[in-house]
């Protein structure tokens, strides 16, 4: 091994593999079935639950998994109602730790994906990444003519991972449905279930770069990279590098700096949504950057949703519903979108929540996107949503619902770091002026046909 290598300590070895999982997931199985007597035991004795403490428990005892159960814990924080307050707070505090591969590692996996000659294709090729994430980790490399590229690179047997992880998800939703039937997060579960496992595929990765590439092609404020198709694989994908800086580090820019930035990101989401029935489902602060023009770079396609036309047309179909006081269009909304059983309790709920994701499109001046600047009265309403769904006997969420509930909310974070100040109203207007469900389908058959995500 030559100066400099690493290779993965004992302790990262002995993690990672599989022994290493079963007995981790022992212990977190072990800590789950305490909790589970400790809550059977309060509900005996007629005692309530303290869900701040078992909160905390329990993110205790995931703290010591690493990998895709963590990108699942914090993919779960930012899903509205999918856990009470005091789980998403606890969760939000985890984080993805996956240690990088050492050299003789990455040295392996390149030659594995691209031959033993895979060095040919780059005049530079650190084995460092510039990133390291979850699933994989990022190189920054010079090909043999000179592009700048980000080399993704797939951690190993990480697709078996994935499956324990889901698997020990799947414990951890039925321990917390024994005592919170507020939300039933059987079709959450599913569909975290079956992006997680897309993430996983860089050739449909790399379809998704070329959808959004059409998508977002004549807007000159959103940069989505360029996959070099000779060098990626179903493990390895390689597209063109994207210089820019986080966008936190404009939050002290002056007001229409902010405000243009905001706008470019409202537009780099909805476009897609309202115009072809797609939404990038991770608004994560690591999945995009910014230029000093304040343009944006898309960085990370792993999770696009696809959704019925039907279900974007419901999207606004509820927004007239709330902007006009129509209880039968919401109801139409609701059950559009594939919630059943709708009670007159339940679609009264459903509505305060509608309501508060609504306000800020609702009023035709230009406004912050949380007027409390503190983001108390989102949590506030979602406590109060949460409650009465348990008074009502629960809800159980459509599959269709959980990422675009969470690219509103995500968002709604970035706008508020930024303090922008808006006419989301005329923005939101804008968008969907001249919508129609039969248009909208035909582009999103059109745009998937060419980028391959469907035969043609």
């Amino acid at each position: 091994m030559s100066e400099g290598e690493r290779h993965p300590s004992a302790s990262e070895r002995d993690e990672n593999s599989l022994g290493g999982r079963v007995r981790r997931y022992a212990r977190v199985g072990g800590t789950f079935a305490g909790e589970a007597a400790r809550l059977a035991g309060r509900r005996v004795m007629g005692r309530s639950v303290d869900r701040g403490d078992h909160a905390s428990r329990l993110r205790e005892a995931l703290g010591g998994l690493k990998g895709p159960l963590m990108k699942v814990a914090q993919m779960m924080a930012t899903i509205p109602d999918a856990l009470p307050a005091e789980y998403a707070a606890e969760l939000a505090q985890l984080q993805s730790n996956a240690p990088p591969m050492g050299k003789p590692f990455v040295r392996r996996r390149m030659e594995g994906e691209l031959g033993r000659d895979w060095q040919r294709h780059f005049r530079c090729f650190p084995l460092e990444p510039a990133a390291a994430a979850s699933l994989g980790q990022v190189h920054k490399a010079i090909l043999a003519d000179g592009r700048e590229v980000a080399a993704k690179l797939q951690y190993p047997d990480i697709a078996a991972a994935v499956d324990a992880d889901l698997a020990q998800l799947r414990v951890i939703f039925s321990l917390y449905r024994r005592y919170d039937r507020a939300i039933d997060p059987g079709e959450i579960y599913e569909e975290i279930a079956e992006r997680l496992r897309e993430e996983l595929d860089y050739r449909r990765e790399a379809r998704h770069i070329a959808l959004y590439r059409d998508m977002l092609g004549g807007i000159d404020d959103l940069h989505v990279p360029e996959v070099i198709g000779e060098l990626s694989t179903g493990r390895l994908l390689a597209m063109t590098w994207l210089d820019g800086e986080r966008l936190l580090d404009f939050r002290e820019r002056g007001i229409e700096d902010r405000n243009r930035l905001a706008l470019n990101m409202f537009r780099a989401w909805y476009t897609p949504f309202y115009h072809y029935g797609i939404i990038h489902g991770d608004p994560h602060l690591g999945n995009y950057t910014v230029r000093e023009d304040l343009s944006v770079n898309l960085l990370d396609f792993g999770c696009v949703r696809v959704f019925p036309p039907s279900f974007a047309k419901g999207v606004i179909d509820l927004y007239w519903a709330v902007a006009r006081g129509d209880r039968d269009l919401a109801v139409h909304a609701y059950e559009s979108w594939g919630f059943a059983d709708l009670s007159g309790e339940l679609i009264e709920v459903l509505n305060e929540w509608a309501s508060f994701l609504y306000a800020p499109l609702l009023e035709d001046r230009p406004r912050l996107i949380d007027e409390t600047k503190s983001g108390r009265h989102g949590r506030e309403v979602a406590g109060r949503v949460h409650q009465r769904l348990r008074d009502v006997g629960g809800v159980t969420p459509p599959r269709e619902f959980v990422f675009m509930d969470r690219a509103a909310i995500g968002l709604g974070s970035v706008f508020m770091h930024l303090s922008a100040e808006i006419n989301w109203y005329r923005v939101f207007m804008e968008l969907i002026d001249g919508f129609d469900v039969d248009r909208l389908a035909s582009r999103q058959d059109a745009a998937l046909r060419k980028a391959g995500l469907v035969a043609g």
